[in-house]
């Protein structure tokens, strides 16, 4: 067993991970979202969400550093999800077109009972959007399995006029400099 350990099998979160030349494991967590979508406050529902992925990991992998993340996209205050079809992912980016949202990516650092935890929100701004554009962006990125509908990393940077952030990789899926830090902290080797 690895000394780092990733509470999640998405592979953007493990492209991310392994930029900063640690060595890992990704583990899926066996957590029971439905408590956790209790939260009604996006922040609140982003926590609870990479709390109880990590605190799942690490009751299996007691010595082992474990991270859990989690996003949330929040137009206002209500929570758009993955949309999981081409016709939802339409719907989501037809009601984003023209409008400033928040995407929340929370972090949640737990090695034995110590936890360490951190909240990312990044404003972006899409353009206003036509039908077709939409339907081609869709066409050609799939972002079915991403919140929000969109890859900023893809050709979703594109739809968008302004982003303002404190770290770009937040938007992707874990956001490395403050998890660096903290991983420092904790004795490993980030260079």
């Amino acid at each position: 067993m690895g000394e780092l350990v990733l509470a999640s099998t998405s592979r953007y979160r493990r492209e991310l991970l392994e930029r900063l030349g640690t060595p890992f494991e990704c583990v899926a967590p066996e957590f029971d979202e439905a408590t956790a979508r209790k939260e009604t406050s996006p922040i609140a529902l982003a926590r609870a969400l990479a709390n109880g992925k990590a605190a799942a990991v690490a009751k299996l992998h007691k010595k082992a550093i474990v991270v859990g993340c989690d996003q949330v996209v929040a137009l206002g205050e209500e929570i758009l999800g993955k949309p999981g079809s081409a016709d939802a992912a339409k719907a989501q980016l037809q009601k984003l077109a023209g409008q400033a949202h928040m995407l929340i990516t929370a972090v949640s650092v737990q090695k034995g009972s110590d936890v360490e935890e951190f909240v990312d929100v990044t404003t972006l701004r899409m353009r206003k959007l036509d039908k077709k554009e939409i339907d081609r962006y869709v066409e050609r990125d799939q972002p079915t399995d991403c919140a929000g509908a969109y890859k900023i990393e893809r050709a979703g940077i594109a739809l968008f006029d302004k982003i303002e952030g404190e770290d770009h990789t937040a938007i992707v899926g874990l956001p490395l400099l403050k998890l660096a830090a903290i991983l420092r902290k904790l004795g490993l080797q980030v260079p």
